[in-house]
């Protein structure tokens, strides 16, 4: 079963490509997810990795967390379930 991992504290210089091979030494990573700006269109310095099994996900965190990646300490663990949040108020529209 996949396993998503939440990696933190990402340097913006570093790619897709990049924590993909650093992952890959774990194990199989399933995707890669950049959490890019949507105004700036920069990295937001977080990204989601998916890991084929739970064991490769416990490999990679003990592997990865605290590793220095392009001068950032890593911090990865277990993703969290995204959490329902309320609409934001739209001008455009009347509730």
């Amino acid at each position: 079963m996949e396993a998503k991992l939440y990696v933190g504290n990402l340097s913006y210089e570093t790619t897709e490509d990049k924590l993909r091979a650093e992952f890959s030494e774990a194990g199989v990573v399933e995707a890669v997810d950049m959490i890019i700006d949507r105004e700036t269109r920069r990295p937001k310095g977080f990204a989601f990795v998916t890991m084929k099994t739970q064991a490769e996900a416990e490999n990679a965190i003990k592997m990865l967390n605290g590793k220095m990646v392009d001068n950032r300490e890593l911090k990865v663990n277990i993703a969290k379930p995204r959490e329902d949040r309320p609409q934001k108020y739209d001008n455009k529209r009347r509730w």
